[in-house]
Parts: structure tokens; sequence; C-alpha cells
């Protein structure tokens, strides 16, 4: 599955509270060499209302999400974002033995990016051949039992990324599970709470998942 470069660029309007500034200047102080910011599946079927599985919080997700990859522009920080890109039949789904509502279908609406998020890099898609696509470095083949890489690790590694900020949908999984893959592979990884959000299928999910990431050496803040 191909990297896809996107020239639109969706700017937010709208007012920032002190707690919004405060948390984007924060992550964004440090060195901006080898750094990268990661957008995770900030698409509409999880940051739409009206989406299959629409997100809690996602609204205030897109807006910090936005003010990081303004700042991180400002850096010099490349941004890149991932995206569920499923086929209409695969084991991810309910209807075909898996857990989840019929979401992010390739080219469908709810596959596209949130209107309101700001886009502007490369967008990795995964999950394409039915794989179940929750991290934005791997995806597991659910009949073979396999693992298959996409693009995102060569991309970092080409411009020489050491360190990823980890931001997105949603939390408890898709976000999870990439910046526990980036500690595997190596990276210095941080997830700034205030720029995700869990679907929460169990209550504690949320907390159980920064617990983990945290246990894994991510910097959760």
């Amino acid at each position: 599955m191909a990297a896809t470069r996107t020239g639109r660029l969706h700017r937010f309007q709208g007012a920032w509270s002190a707690e919004e500034w405060y948390a984007t200047g924060w992550i964004m102080s440090g060195t901006s060499v080898g750094t990268a910011l990661v957008v995770v599946d900030v698409q509409n079927d999880f940051a739409d209302p009206k989406g299959s599985l629409f997100v809690r919080g996602a609204g205030k997700v897109v807006k910090v999400v936005n003010g990081l990859v303004e700042r991180a522009r400002s850096e010099g920080w490349p941004v890149f974002y991932t995206q569920d890109w499923h086929p209409e039949t695969t084991p991810h789904f309910a209807k075909d033995g898996g857990i989840w509502p019929v979401h992010c279908v390739g080219g469908s609406r709810g596959a596209d990016f949130h209107p309101d998020l700001m886009v502007e890099g490369v967008s990795v898609k995964k999950g394409g051949a039915g794989e179940d696509g929750y991290s934005g470095f791997t995806m597991r083949d659910l009949v073979e039992g396999k693992d298959r890489p996409t693009e995102l690790h060569s991309l970092l590694q080409e411009r020489n990324i050491a360190r990823v900020v980890v931001v997105g949908l949603a939390l408890d999984y898709c976000v999870k599970d990439t910046a526990l893959d980036a500690v595997r592979l190596g990276y210095q990884v941080e997830v700034p709470l205030d720029a995700t959000a869990a679907v929460n299928l169990s209550p504690d999910d949320g907390d159980k998942s920064i617990a983990a990431l945290r246990a894994a050496g991510v910097s959760v803040s």
C-alpha cells in the first residue's frame, strides 16, 4: 500500500483555551532535530459524530492536533498521517467474524480525513488487504496471523527521525499500538493526552492503555 502525498491544507479557526496552548507549547518545546509528528486516523468514521465508530472527545482532539501540526511546521518537524483503509469485506468487521462495525472502507467518506483536520504531508494507508491495521507501523493478517509492515518506519528512517510524537484516534487502539510499535522499533516516543481520546469499550480501557504506554517507556503527558 503506497503512501500518498496530499496538497490540501485545512486551517483551523477558533479560540484556544489556556490549557490547550500550554499542552501544545510544552510538547513542542524540545529540539526539533530528528523529531516527527505522527497523526493517527483522524478520519470521519472516528471523528465525526455521525461516523460508525465515533470517539467521544474527538472534536477537541482535532483542535489540539491542528495546533501541534502548526507548531511542527514552524519547527521544521515532518508530519505523517495514517488512515484505516479497509475493504468492504474483512475479518476485522463484525459482519465477517470480527468485533468492529464497518468503518473506514477505502474510498468512502468515512475513510476521509475529518474536514477540519489540517493535512499537509504523507498519508500511510493501512488494512487495505483485510488486515487489522491498528498500528501505523504494522498490520496483522487475520487469516495467516502474520504481521506486515507499512511504509511508516522506512519513511521516518529516510528523514533520520529518532523521536516521534503520536497523536490522534483512538488512544486505546491505534494510538496505543502505533506508540508501542515505535518503541519496539527504537524510537523515543511521546503521547500528549490532550491530543487523543479513547473508545473505552470497557470504561477503563483508556487508563489501561496509559499504564501500558508508560510501562513500555512512552512519555505520556
